[in-house]
């Protein structure tokens, strides 16, 4: 409650702005085929990149979608681009956003896009041949892609002109919305309560052995009631249902950022972390069952690295000769970025490949019949 006294004015900025969005006969946009959003109402942290990948490979296992043709439609955030851009393997970090050159790589035959206009990325995603027209023949570098038939949007929660046909709201298992505070005095960016407006909550980076009267908890903590773990369903305060899931982190063995990476380093006992996510804790607990961390960068979350990152992580390796490099897939998509990189941090350099899988399969059952019938 601290928060809403001290930071009013900001506070009622998103109360006035929930009202005006909320109010009856609002008119909204909608996109001419299924959309889903996934978002929070936090600074980072609740893992949105690694519930897109989450969701696109369900999506491409479902009888309904697995030969439709996907897209993922992203603000690109921190791009030097501007305007409707679709994402190419062969980019950079810096011309479409770290967390969309990640994806794309991930999934070649997904159409990634970004725009920071929502309604007109759906638009086009549906719609490329509009991408022809004169208006944006030269401001699209990449024309040619096959129409979309579901569009995932990574992180539109906020964004209230286009109203999607389900909205997922992602919750830290770590840090709960219900005991945070607005910005700057906690992560919030947004009014706790707007999770109720969510079709789904997925619950994130749970412990992988989460009992019942701990999920039960939670979900009671977060102000719903009747939950039922067999429906994955729960009533909020506002007396409508919601589905609510809980998934846990799962981390896979390094692989080199190079082709020239040398992978007898990632046996080594020693490791230096470089990271530029919003919290690197798990990561670090994850490496530390291998690794001594034996140095340690920490830059503020999409930190763009320049000359100068580079120069003190190779005097961190010049003083370890043995040590791995470690970083994030998001990191890596950056570090890519940086011309003249010195051939021994090369050689050392490995990504932790991070993905999101609930904690049940009956959970993964139901959230998969969530978004394939839209």
């Amino acid at each position: 409650m601290i928060d809403k006294f001290l930071l009013f004015p900001y506070y009622l900025t998103l109360k006035l702005r929930d009202r005006r969005w909320s109010r009856p006969g609002r008119k909204y946009s909608y996109a001419e085929v299924p959309t889903l959003s996934i978002g929070n109402v936090t600074v980072g942290g609740t893992g949105k990149t690694p519930h897109v990948e989450m969701v696109l490979r369900l999506l491409q296992q479902s009888p309904a979608w697995c030969d439709k043709q996907l897209a993922v439609l992203s603000r690109g955030y921190k791009r030097d681009s501007t305007g409707f851009q679709q994402v190419t393997a062969e980019g950079s970090a810096s011309m479409y956003g770290d967390e969309p050159m990640q994806i794309k790589k991930k999934f070649p035959g997904v159409v990634v896009a970004v725009d920071k206009k929502r309604e007109e990325g759906c638009d086009l995603l549906v719609h490329p041949d509009k991408l022809k027209g004169r208006k944006w023949a030269k401001k699209c570098w990449n024309r040619e892609f096959r129409p979309a038939d579901y569009i995932v949007l990574d992180d539109a929660f906020q964004y209230r002109k286009l109203k999607t046909n389900k909205s997922v709201v992602l919750v830290d298992y770590g840090r709960p919305v219900q005991k945070d505070m607005l910005l700057p005095l906690g992560r919030l960016r947004d009014l706790p309560e707007r999770i109720f407006d969510a079709d789904a909550l997925i619950v994130t980076k749970c412990p992988a052995e989460l009992d019942d009267d701990a999920r039960i908890a939670f979900v009671e903590a977060m102000g719903f009631t009747e939950y039922r773990q067999s429906t994955c369903e729960a009533m909020n305060p506002n007396g409508h249902r919601q589905l609510i899931f809980f998934t846990t982190v799962q981390y896979a063995p390094a692989v080199g950022v190079y082709p020239t990476s040398e992978p007898r380093f990632t046996y080594s006992k020693k490791a230096i972390l470089v990271t530029g996510i919003a919290k690197d804790g798990p990561l670090r607990a994850y490496l530390s069952d291998t690794y001594k961390i034996v140095d340690r960068f920490r830059f503020p979350d999409h930190h763009r690295y320049a000359w100068k990152d580079i120069v003190r992580i190779q005097g961190a390796v010049d003083k370890q000769p043995t040590a791995a490099v470690v970083t994030t897939e998001k990191d890596a998509q950056r570090l890519l970025d940086c011309t003249g990189m010195p051939q021994a941090l090369m050689q050392r350099l490995f990504m932790v490949p991070i993905s999101a899988d609930f904690l049940t399969g009956e959970e993964r059952e139901i959230f998969l019949d969530f978004i394939a019938a839209v």
